[in-house]
């Protein structure tokens, strides 16, 4: 499916202010896949998809979860986190979509993981940095997406992911913190 019948599937699974940001995080996907030298097809379609289930029942959501054996801890956490992986089976089964990068892209937006693909950081970044988001200190993160190299630009907004998370008294998910640490350690080799 290209843009436009993807964007369309889209409207009709969430409110209009939702859809905005979804085609922000699309094109903001697009720019910093330019930017690294991704494929902006991958990232474009990534980044459409990344939130087709945030507004799905969450009843459905639970029993799709236990019932594809996705990792059970998700629901011992908020069901804002169900969206990515429930999304990324979506993905798949209904819009067939079979790149198993564009779908990790999906299914690890919200949290991150260690030994993330340069696409799926770019979600998340794209996710998080998309000019309809306001919230102190994403004009800090947008500067950074200009200016510093992807793994620096990664680091740099899941620690602001987990620090707001910690500021809220909010649990913070186990694979964000194995992404935090991943991504500390690989710069720490690198230097």
């Amino acid at each position: 499916m290209g843009r436009n019948e993807l964007l369309a599937a889209m409207k009709d699974r969430m409110p209009e202010r939702r859809y905005i940001h979804t085609i922000g995080v699309a094109d903001t996907a697009i720019e910093l896949a330019t930017r690294f030298n991704l494929d902006t097809k991958k990232a474009e379609t990534a980044g459409i998809l990344h939130d087709s289930c945030k507004y799905a029942d969450r009843v459905w959501m639970k029993e799709v979860i236990k019932g594809v054996n996705m990792n059970p801890l998700l629901l011992e956490y908020h069901h804002e986190l169900w969206h990515g992986p429930v999304g990324a089976y979506v993905a798949q089964k209904e819009f067939h979509v079979e790149d198993e990068d564009v779908l990790n892209a999906i299914r690890y937006h919200t949290t991150g993981r260690a030994n993330m693909s340069d696409l799926e950081k770019i979600i998340y970044i794209a996710d998080m940095i998309e000019p309809n988001r306001q919230f102190s200190g994403v004009e800090e993160l947008r500067k950074a997406a200009q200016e510093l190299p992807l793994d620096e630009l990664m680091s740099e907004c899941i620690t602001h992911s987990i620090g707001f998370l910690i500021s809220k008294g909010q649990p913070v998910f186990p694979d964000s913190f194995e992404c935090y640490n991943d991504i500390l350690q690989k710069r720490r080799s690198n230097i």
